[in-house]
């Protein structure tokens, strides 16, 4: 086989692909043959001189150029500058196609002479209607994607207006510009003077050859500009997310920015976003439109694009379906609308009234999982027609405004029910906190020095009324901590708001809550210098409130009914409520016994508070005596140590809790009447939610009283008072009369199951 020069072996392939395409496309061969005249074979010197020369040194500038403004335009206007000079054209015209229409086209007239100017463009359109007129040869290159050569003097038929009359150009070639995948990107006009010579079959294959090389330049700019779209459009979501995500003031807010990104990100010159109302099956806008004046205010009534009057209170509404923005949110598809006006669906009524004139619409849906929630709508693109690209970039814009508006609408519902929260706490509170005269009523009487037998582990509370109560409980804190630290205003208001806030239950109120503070109170006092003064305080104001706002009700059945306290804290609902019911009698106005209070001290005693009110949950108690009994048995208990001491608290406050176990007989059955009283209540609603109570809990079997306290006793009562007695020595009293109880409850017990036996 001979050898082929390089520069043979391109010339072939060049014809050989032009004539395959012929042979596919008879028509354009024929166009090709009328116009052919002017055909001759190439100078082989003269190819090989462009080749060479000539190509080697326009790739050299198109990279260059490349490197300093790599956008396809400029590319292709350098690219066309090189064939021109290549064919020794008189000059030439560049007609840049559109990437959804490419029979579209638009004159490129280079760029804005301002630095780092934009590529000029004219929009052109083959009826004349929006700009200059497509000369009818690109426009026939732009459908057959084929060459076109055109004299003045051998006139194509098919051309008859190809020269103006003004013109002094005689010879032209017009040059598709094409993609490795087909796409049109440009046509290429080249034209000769007389008395320049016609172009010639060599010419194309010239220009083609360019294009071929060209074509890499062409390529890596398209690849940047594909880059560069698309890390632009990252760092605008990026924006969009920081800006929408970090300031959530106000559903409005929320609106204006998008409506204003949305503009910006497809160069719109209007947008307006509609939400959809799921109720009423409308959409509607407080804020209608963004880039113009909003609407028209006519009479104190507002027109929207539907069509829809509206009162200046500046909200739109409208069904779904109706108009362009109705129709999207009920079908949830895109509407891209090139010429409004020939849309029926669209409602000339705002541009008559606005003498505002609608070209192009963009219309989206928004989704959050799947639902259409809003619809944005872009109008007039500032150049040219909204594109394919638009709209890929505007729905993944779109998902991050689905999620940015649900969220909104999650922060408005919440911040409109914090609104509540709090005028239902203005109410509660007023109802809930004590009134002036009780407290002027309590300063009038003022403190009792001293009571007699308040501190006996074995005084009775049911000899006092609830307010005696409260004047005990004031005695008892002035008694331990003295009033120089403390507002005495401060205190009686504290004693009195917690006596309010005890629910008429028959066991968990405010003589439960005043005898554990009494317990506490005696444990303390014949116990001086055990705790420290601030774990005084905690466990004595802890004792005073460990049962607040107590419903009567175990946390067993808080779970069970899927009580709302319930689903707050899934552990110690209960005693989580009760210190969170303390905390918030404390922030009352004149409430806050520890205002005076360093804020270490008050961080130290609230924490401590917390810890003693949650150790009452007996769930925390079997633990805490392991622990307890653990380090007794090894004698490693240490005084000294912050986590033996809290466990020392929590049996302290265990033990106060359980006291009525402790009293003299008497008063234990009295307790034990009251207690079980709520255990049959809770039982009723158990059984009225379809739940089988304990037998301890079901009135019908009263017999279960005794054994369930031999039960109770010898389980939680018998070993805490033993801690408490191994811990705590002068806690003694409180193991003997436990013990002595449950030996009565014993008899109790063994006379009833005789009885039963006997039956």
């Amino acid at each position: 086989m001979e050898e082929v020069q390089l520069e043979q072996l391109e010339r072939w392939v060049i014809r050989g692909t032009r004539r395959a395409k012929q042979r596919l496309d008879p028509a354009s061969a024929a166009g090709a043959g009328a116009a052919g005249k002017n055909g001759r074979k190439t100078s082989l010197s003269r190819w090989k001189f462009c080749v060479h020369a000539d190509k080697r040194q326009m790739l050299q500038e198109l990279t260059r150029s490349l490197q300093q403004r790599p956008a396809q335009a400029h590319v292709l206007w350098e690219l066309a500058a090189c064939i021109c000079q290549a064919v020794a054209a008189d000059g030439f015209r560049l007609f840049l196609a559109d990437r959804a229409s490419p029979e579209v086209l638009a004159q490129y007239l280079g760029l804005d002479s301002s630095e780092g100017g934009e590529p000029k463009v004219q929009r052109l359109s083959s009826e004349g209607a929006h700009g200059a007129e497509v000369p009818t040869g690109p426009a026939h290159v732009a459908r057959t994607k084929e060459p076109l050569r055109l004299s003045r003097a051998e006139p194509d038929p098919r051309f008859p207006h190809a020269f103006h009359a003004n013109s002094d150009c005689t010879h032209v070639l017009y040059q598709p510009v094409v993609q490795p995948d087909g796409q049109l990107a440009a046509v290429l006009e080249l034209w000769r003077r007389e008395p320049g010579p016609p172009f010639h079959e060599e010419d194309e294959e010239i220009a083609s050859s360019y294009l071929v090389w060209g074509g890499i330049a062409l390529h890596y700019a398209q690849l940047y500009v594909s880059m560069n779209k698309q890390r632009t459009l990252n760092d605008f979501l990026l924006a969009v997310v920081k800006s929408i995500f970090q300031d959530m003031v106000s559903i409005d807010a929320l609106v204006m920015k998008i409506m204003n990104f949305a503009q910006r990100l497809v160069d719109a010159d209007r947008a307006s976003l509609f939400l959809v109302d799921s109720k009423t099956k409308e959409l509607y806008a407080r804020i209608f439109d963004v880039g113009v004046s909003d609407v028209v205010e006519n009479a104190g009534e507002l027109v929207d694009e539907a069509g829809a009057k509206q009162p200046s209170s500046r909200e739109i509404r409208f069904p779904l379906g109706t108009g362009i923005a109705g129709q999207v949110a009920l079908t949830g598809e895109i509407l891209n609308i090139d010429d409004a006006y020939s849309d029926p669906r669209f409602n000339r009524m705002v541009d008559q009234l606005t003498g505002y004139h609608t070209q192009s619409i963009l219309c989206m849906p928004i989704f959050i999982r799947g639902v259409v929630i809003g619809v944005v709508q872009m109008v007039n693109k500032h150049v040219g027609t909204f594109t394919k690209e638009d709209e890929e970039a505007f729905e993944t814009f779109a998902v991050y405004c689905g999620l940015a508006l649900h969220h909104a609408k999650l922060y408005d519902k919440i911040a409109r029910s914090e609104q509540k929260y709090r005028v239902a706490l203005e109410v509660l509170s007023y109802h809930n906190t004590c009134s002036e005269d009780e407290v002027e009523k309590m300063h009038a009487q003022g403190i009792p020095d001293s009571i007699p037998g308040v501190d006996d582990y074995y005084f009775s509370v049911f000899a006092l009324d609830d307010y005696e109560k409260a004047r005990h409980a004031i005695f008892m804190f002035q008694d331990l901590f003295g009033l120089s630290r403390f507002d005495t205003d401060s205190v009686i208001r504290f004693t009195l708001t917690v006596k309010k806030n005890y629910r008429r239950v028959p066991y968990h109120n405010w003589t439960h809550g005043f005898a554990v503070a009494n317990s506490m109170y005696s444990i303390i006092k014949h116990a001086p210098g055990v705790f420290s003064p601030n774990e005084c305080l905690a466990l004595f104001i802890a004792a005073l409130c460990h049962d607040l706002d107590h419903r009567g009700k175990n946390n067993k059945f808080m779970l069970e009914t899927e009580s709302p306290l319930a689903a707050i804290y899934s552990t110690s609902t209960m005693e989580h409520h009760h210190f969170n019911q303390t905390v918030t009698i404390l922030q009352q106005k004149g409430h806050n016994i520890f205002s005076k209070l360093s804020n270490s001290e008050y961080k130290q005693v609230l924490g401590l508070m917390k810890h003693c009110i949650l150790a009452t949950d007996l769930a925390v108690f079997f633990p805490n005596r392991a622990k307890v009994n653990q380090l007794l048995a090894d004698n490693s208990f240490n005084w000294n140590s912050s986590s033996h001491r809290l466990l020392l608290q929590a049996i302290t406050m265990t033990a106060s809790d359980l006291s009525a176990s402790a009293k003299p007989w008497e008063l234990q059955v009295e307790t034990v009447k009251v207690i079980f009283e709520e255990f049959y209540e809770q039982g009723d609603a158990e059984r009225a939610n379809g739940l089988q109570p304990i037998p301890m809990m079901d009135r019908n079997q009263p017999d279960q009283q005794a054994s369930s306290q031999v039960g109770f006793l010898t389980g939680i009562c018998l070993p805490c008072y033993t801690l408490m007695d191994q811990l705590i020595p002068s806690t003694r009293p409180m193991l003997e009369q436990c013990k002595a109880n449950l030996k009565r409850w014993q008899e109790i017990d063994e006379s009833t199951r005789l009885k039963e036996q006997k039956t």
